[in-house]
């Protein structure tokens, strides 16, 4: 592990960057976060690949090491698969923001009764980023419950990262299809696209030009194991430098089949050049969530 931080320090190094923003990954009540690992231990017939945990550790080991990294903006994501979950991991993700005051304030939505009134409590309480996760959710992000909530977090100006591509494996509700549809009645939502959009990579980096307040997180974009069954298509490059200002750094850790180096030398092997991998793996967030203090 002690390789893993300084293979992470020397890239940041090279770019003389203070530190990174990792605007994707998962700090989580430990019984739902040990679900969310066994679930990955049987992914195999998904991806087609076996998807070991790395950084299958205790939560203070695991936020020893991000920080170790230097990471000095992370996030909780995480996220309900039904009813009557999210308002309690909204209340656990504040505890651990006030606890571990650099994580950002995370929160989670439903479309159940009463969302209106727990993503109004989240956001004024101080949730910096709400995740959604349609895949696992298997909810329509138009679903009329929820569309007084995009507006509220569109006003608010609170970023959402959304898994709504249909990479590991599609779910009803995954692709650009529902997006574009809530983009429509909701333009100035700032939605962050997790994962690239993978495997739709072009329809949704489509839609950052369309959008202005649409981004994407690298989150294991463009690593071995993600070319591996869903490659990034070549041909979009262009579009990744012309985007620049509009792709954050996203890891997934702790959840992820490599080390954490590996998703920065990853992006550095696209050949974009240190301004576009200095404002993807920092710059771009301190823009969105404000300076690190």
């Amino acid at each position: 592990m002690e390789d893993d931080s300084l293979d992470v320090v020397r890239f940041r190094e090279r770019l003389g960057l203070p530190g990174l923003i990792d605007v994707h990954t998962h700090f989580m009540p430990e019984r739902v976060l040990r679900k969310v690992w066994a679930y990955f231990d049987s992914v195999g017939p998904l991806t087609g690949k076996e998807w070991p945990i790395t950084y299958r550790h205790e939560e203070e080991q695991r936020l020893s090491l991000i920080r170790s990294f230097g990471v000095l903006r992370f996030t909780s994501m995480l996220y309900p698969h039904k009813p009557g979950m999210a308002r309690w991991l909204n209340g656990w993700a504040a505890d651990f923001a006030a606890r571990v005051p650099d994580c950002l304030h995370t929160a989670t939505l439903f479309p159940e009764e009463g969302v209106e009134v727990y993503v109004k409590e989240a956001v004024e309480s101080g949730a910096r980023v709400f995740k959604s996760h349609l895949q696992v959710g298997a909810y329509d992000p138009n679903d009329p419950l929820l569309q007084p909530v995009w507006g509220m977090l569109a006003e608010a100006g609170v970023p959402v990262v959304m898994h709504c591509g249909s990479g590991p494996a599609p779910g009803r509700f995954t692709g650009p299809g529902p997006v574009v549809r809530l983009l429509a009645r909701h333009p100035r939502l700032r939605l962050i696209v997790a994962h690239m959009g993978m495997p739709e990579y072009g329809e949704f980096l489509a839609l950052a030009q369309a959008y202005p307040e649409v981004r994407l997180d690298t989150t294991m974009a463009f690593t071995d194991f993600s070319e591996g069954f869903s490659p990034f298509p070549v041909a979009e490059r262009g579009r990744l430098a012309d985007l620049g200002d509009r792709i954050l750094l996203g890891t997934d850790f702790p959840n992820i089949p490599y080390p954490y180096a590996h998703q920065l030398e990853a992006l550095e092997r696209l050949g974009l050049g240190d301004a576009w991998l200095r404002a993807v793996c920092y710059r771009n967030a301190e823009t969105l969530f404000g300076p690190v203090a």
